[in-house]
């Protein structure tokens, strides 16, 4: 089933938030944000003639659209700029300075702490509000936080004695921390305090104290005045707003929600996860799992979570929940043991992660149909790839709903130094990181240095099977497919391999021949033909997924073992 987009351009919601149009093979092709979702995404599917060159070449590579709901139109700016960086749409304009909003920060490690405007966020004991994407409405509020509350303002921290105070000191614009006559330390906290109460939107007195000033100098006829703690009120009701797609004080997190499993969702029950990383709302991911009818959410989740995390390699130290699960705390001990450190499963309560817990509760909702729809173009793109890989490969018809095994191999040195191979795995269209596996080579030449990418990746691809053979259970389950980097060289050596070995049934190789950019344009079949994957453009989008996957694997590992080489050799 293609996705249908008339269908989901009627569910679309008057609300605000981020859209993300995607092409054939699901890759994010746009990012853009909205005021209202219903009135922004429907333009694009409008007649071609109301619209300029640019949109009209993007709408006719747009298969399908998801979107992400937000309470406010700022909120949908901010989360827009954390997609965009996250994807690199190609029809975006790109800053390639890469600026990013700037934060508030209050410089709490410093003596007495100074309030600044800052784009870097440091893990120096200082405080962040952010981002704001008015960056007008922050400069006027610095100002005026200096001002009200008298603070230092220059970035010196320690002073001799008789230091003669700047010019800040000199008219009274701050209370003159660098002399003798500084407030003392708890009473300068104490405004502090008031200037983060008020950043967070719970003090109230310097909004009252401004529109106090403005309407006396309304009533003097003094509207300069007015006007300017007019802007200064506005600034502060934009400063002040609650962000909740970036919150910094909820660091790295994923937020897991399931839905009950029904008959009327085909006995599938659906988990969304949202991604927050550095505080900041960063994407979203939706899966499928098979449940009996009527299973409860805790039920899903508690399965989802022992499935999912078993196969990430990242796995973040909290993932917020709606509701408690069962065994708990045997998840929680299983995580920590995965990661190396501790996770927790919380259900928030209070703070600022409710409100992140509220908007993607919110998302769900507004997203439902939508949802079911990407999930089956998405199976339909899978099956079809699959069905690609198995005709290149001479592979009979898939055996139940088993996705195939997709090993691939690839070769990294350094001028024969340092010799590393690696294996990735994927099962179907999706990664299986926990089944990846790193070798050092051991074959070396007459003068030492490692063998060539041929016997090199024999080596590799021989240790891997006989392992397998021999029972290893991290190796027990074989390949059904074998990528190689290469042309008929590669291939030849690893059928070598596999036919030394007797692997019954034979696991066929397929080589990735490259074009001049690097990319994989075609397969070399066992029989040595290639196959142009032009006719296959699903299989052709996979290949180069699984190809960019197994090079930046194996960059990594060969980066890594040669510098503890050379640092060891330093030492």
């Amino acid at each position: 089933m293609s996705f249908d987009i008339s269908e989901n351009l009627k569910r679309l919601p008057a609300r605000p938030g981020v859209y993300l149009h995607k092409d054939r093979f699901g890759d994010v092709i746009y990012v853009g944000k909205a005021a209202s979702l219903r009135s922004r995404v429907r333009q694009y599917f409008a007649s071609p003639e109301r619209l300029d060159a640019k949109t009209a070449a993007l709408a006719k590579n747009i298969a399908e659209f998801e979107y992400i709901v937000t309470d406010t139109e700022a909120e949908a700016l901010i989360l827009e700029n954390t997609l965009i960086k996250k994807h690199l749409p190609r029809y975006n304009v790109m800053l390639t300075d890469d600026k990013t909003y700037p934060y508030l920060k209050i410089t709490y490690a410093e003596p007495y702490p100074r309030v600044v405007k800052t784009r870097v966020l440091s893990s120096d004991g200082s405080k962040f509000f952010g981002p704001y994407a008015d960056v007008g409405a922050l400069n006027r509020i610095i100002e005026l936080i200096n001002d009200s509350y008298r603070l230092k303002r220059c970035p010196q921290k320690e002073f001799p004695k008789a230091h003669r105070p700047c010019l800040n000191g000199f008219i009274g614009a701050c209370d003159r921390c660098c002399t003798e006559d500084a407030p003392s330390p708890e009473e300068y906290a104490e405004r502090i305090e008031g200037v983060a109460e008020f950043l967070k939107g719970r003090d109230k007195r310097l909004a009252a104290a401004l529109k106090t000033r403005m309407n006396a100098a309304s009533e003097a006829m003094d509207f300069e005045t007015a006007a300017k703690c007019r802007d200064l009120i506005t600034a502060a009701a934009a400063v002040t707003e609650r962000q909740k797609v970036d919150l910094l004080s909820s660091g790295s997190m994923d937020i897991c929600l399931a839905t009950e499993a029904d008959a009327g969702e085909g006995r599938h029950a659906r988990v969304t996860v949202f991604f927050v990383r550095d505080g900041r709302l960063s994407g979203r991911e939706l899966h499928h799992l098979d449940a009996e009818e009527g299973a409860a959410k805790h039920e899903v989740m508690a399965a989802f979570l022992k499935q999912y995390y078993a196969n990430q390699t990242m796995i973040p130290k909290e993932i917020l929940l709606e509701e408690e699960i069962d065994d708990k705390a045997a998840i929680e001990g299983y995580l920590s043991e995965a990661a190396g450190r501790r996770v927790r499963l919380a259900v928030p309560k209070r703070g600022d992660k409710p409100a992140l817990l509220k908007l993607a509760q919110k998302d769900i909702r507004e997203t439902q149909g939508l949802a079911e729809d990407l999930l089956e173009a998405r199976r339909d793109r899978t099956a079809a790839a699959e069905e690609a890989l198995r005709q290149a490969a001479g592979l009979p018809g898939p055996a139940g709903d088993r996705p195939l095994r997709i090993e691939a191999y690839d070769i990294s040195h350094t001028g024969g130094d340092d010799s590393v191979g690696t294996m990735v795995v994927f099962r179907g269209a999706e990664k299986s990181t926990s089944d990846y596996r790193r070798f050092k080579i051991r074959t070396t030449d007459e003068q030492g240095k490692s063998a060539d990418d041929l016997a090199s990746m024999q080596e590799v691809l021989y240790r891997r099977l006989k392992r397998g053979l021999a029972g290893d259970k991290s190796f027990d389950e074989m390949p059904d497919v074998i990528l190689v980097d290469g042309g008929k060289g590669q291939v030849l050596a690893a059928e070598q391999v596999t036919a030394a070995l007797g692997l019954d049934p034979p696991v066929p190789v397929l080589g990735m021949v490259k074009d001049e950019r690097h990319r994989t344009r075609a397969l070399l079949s066992p029989c040595l033909s290639e196959i142009d994957l032009k006719q296959w453009p699903e299989l052709y989008h996979l290949i180069g997924a699984i190809q960019e996957e197994v090079h930046r694997f194996t960059v990594e590992y060969h980066r890594g073992v040669r510098g503890r080489r050379m640092v060891s050799r330093d030492k």
